[in-house]
């Protein structure tokens, strides 16, 4: 199975960082995980709220063990909420079901980890994660 290396996950940090300063996002924290749901790197700005990482990873760990987006798990939380509920409890209330988890893929479409990114709103923390993802080579699933 393929795996995201250390060296991509620092340069999706680096790129969503980046990609947060030019938008002028709120101090963000950033997760990757691996396809365990195992962290790969964390970075916290200075600024962010400590309590960040739980729900970066929170986002992440959601989108590697569903194998589907934030944005995704959010829509189907809103369908069945009872659904989601329940695979909360499975992973022991791991799971936060908003935009800001996204998959990651190599080339071939084969997810190699996840990133959670939380700071500002979820949908600016989804499209700064998009943005570093791609800057690392990598394909985001949103």
């Amino acid at each position: 199975m393929a795996e995201i290396s250390l060296r991509k996950a620092r340069m999706i940090i680096r790129g969503i960082l980046a990609k947060g300063r030019e938008m002028e996002l709120k101090p963000l924290s950033v997760v990757v995980l691996d396809t365990g749901g195992h962290v790969k790197a964390f970075e916290r700005e200075d600024g962010a709220a400590p309590g960040r990482f739980a729900i970066a990873q929170g986002k992440a760990y959601g989108s590697v063990m569903l194998g589907m987006a934030g944005k995704a798990q959010m829509a189907r939380a809103e369908q069945q909420a009872y659904f989601m509920a329940a695979v909360n409890g499975a992973y022991g209330g791991q799971v936060i079901p908003v935009p800001g988890g996204v998959l990651v893929k190599d080339k071939r479409g084969n997810i190699v980890g996840a990133v959670g990114v939380t700071g500002d709103t979820s949908d600016n923390d989804a499209e700064a994660a998009v943005a570093g993802i791609t800057a690392a080579g990598l394909e985001a699933e949103a």
